[in-house]
């Protein structure tokens, strides 16, 4: 096996350090025992590769992080995908089994955060659950399961098959024509992957539904008059992001609205890069 090559590093020149992106985790049991915080590697790596940060594994409870030590020691923040939901009753509905798994600890971090974030215009990339987490937090609902509803495909991840197989691109997502996303990934339709159960059923207050899926499934989003990058998506881009042409500008637009807020600069466009 070949040693890992050093990651280079874009943002020494401007700023004397790399910035600093919390990489919102999820807890797990190793051997069904032992409680770790982590992150898949694909985040860390399209993170510390493609655009150009140094990554940082965030515990997400409130009793060992607080939200306001994040926003002062953070450059941005990557909401991360993951098994468990966000608990029905931040939308004002009551728990089902549809709704599946929870992470109360994971919600009481970010749901705040990506609150204070928008506010001050502080990067936040949303992915997966992490989109949906943006639409909750901006006063948004979900639907527990899209195959459930009439019309709509089953947008979960196959339950069988390599790792190639399971983040295969599955479906086209069309963007707004001219919108944000159209002019961050320069096409107004792209292929995506597509490894998720819940979506967004009511749009949050300030938040746009800038993509879809073609039975109508909301895939990208942004906080209206947000003065940071706010863009999420359903999707997992951070799979291949440093080869995958819809992935890797997404990367690389959050990488520079890092470096931007580490260097002291505030972006004026509202949710884009």
């Amino acid at each position: 096996m070949s040693r890992p090559q050093p990651v280079p590093d874009p943002g020494s020149r401007a700023t004397g350090r790399r910035p600093l992106i919390g990489v919102i985790a999820n807890s797990h049991h190793v051997d069904g025992r032992y409680e770790v915080h982590g992150s898949g590697v694909i985040n860390t790596e399209a993170l510390a590769q493609v655009s150009g940060v140094l990554p940082l594994i965030v515990p997400t409870d409130p009793r060992l992080a607080r939200v306001e030590d994040l926003l002062e020691q953070c450059d941005g923040f990557l909401l991360t995908g993951g098994r468990p939901n966000v608990h029905p009753s931040e939308y004002g509905e009551d728990e089902t089994p549809a709704h599946g798994d929870f992470d109360r600890a994971r919600d009481a971090i970010t749901l705040p955060l990506i609150r204070a974030c928008v506010e001050r215009g502080q990067p936040v990339f949303g992915i997966c659950r992490g989109f949906q987490e943006v639409n909750v937090a901006m006063g948004g609902s979900l639907f527990p399961e899209i195959r459930d509803l009439p019309g709509r495909m089953n947008h979960r991840m196959p339950p069988e098959g390599t790792l190639e197989e399971k983040f295969a691109l599955r479906h086209p997502v069309r963007f707004t024509e001219g919108g944000v996303f159209h002019r961050v990934l320069g096409a107004s339709e792209v292929m995506t992957n597509s490894l998720h159960g819940q979506g967004i059923n009511r749009a949050g207050k300030r938040i746009v539904i800038d993509g879809h899926a073609p039975d109508g499934t909301p895939e990208a989003l942004y906080v209206e008059g947000a003065p940071g990058f706010t863009l999420s998506v359903q999707w997992h881009p951070e799979w291949q992001a440093g080869e995958d042409p819809v992935s890797r500008p997404l990367f690389e637009a959050f990488g520079q609205a890092a470096r931007a807020w580490a260097s002291g600069r505030r972006p004026l466009a509202a949710g884009a890069a």
